[in-house]
């Protein structure tokens, strides 16, 4: 009895840890993606950080998901009842599946919003220089 209750707290332990490192990890994709906005205006910055803090779950989330499908494999194995297995898709592949299509639409979005870049004026070429290449070529 008391090896189940301590099993159950080490597990319980074992889920906050994992968390804690989930929110860490979550939390640096967040700086990362907010650094390409620094320069949104705060209006637009709403609907932002919205995006970016689901991208940011859906990336680390991606991470793990590959993870886990490249440990036990995209395919996994079912019994129906006493004689009835198989094969089927895995669901860590179902939803990895599913989620990196929303996480491309929403990295689409976010890249609609950025801000334009700026635009930088060709360098002319100093004159000096188009009748020093002149010389050299003849």
């Amino acid at each position: 009895m008391e090896d189940d209750v301590l099993l159950k707290e080490i597990e319980k332990e074992k889920k906050s840890l994992l968390k804690k490192q989930k929110d860490k990890r979550i939390k640096k994709e967040m700086l990362k993606l907010k650094k390409l906005f620094k320069e949104i205006g705060s209006e637009t910055m709403e609907t932002v950080l919205s995006l970016i803090k689901n991208a940011a779950f859906m990336i680390v989330t991606l991470e793990d998901l590959q993870e886990r499908i490249n440990e036990d494999g995209p395919i996994s194995t079912y019994k129906n009842g006493e004689n009835q297995f198989g094969t089927k898709k895995s669901p860590e592949a179902e939803l990895y599946n599913t989620m990196i299509k929303n996480h491309m639409g929403i990295m689409r979005q976010l890249t609609d919003l950025m801000p334009a870049p700026e635009k930088i004026p060709p360098k002319v070429e100093d004159a000096f220089l188009k009748i020093a290449r002149r010389s050299g070529n003849g």
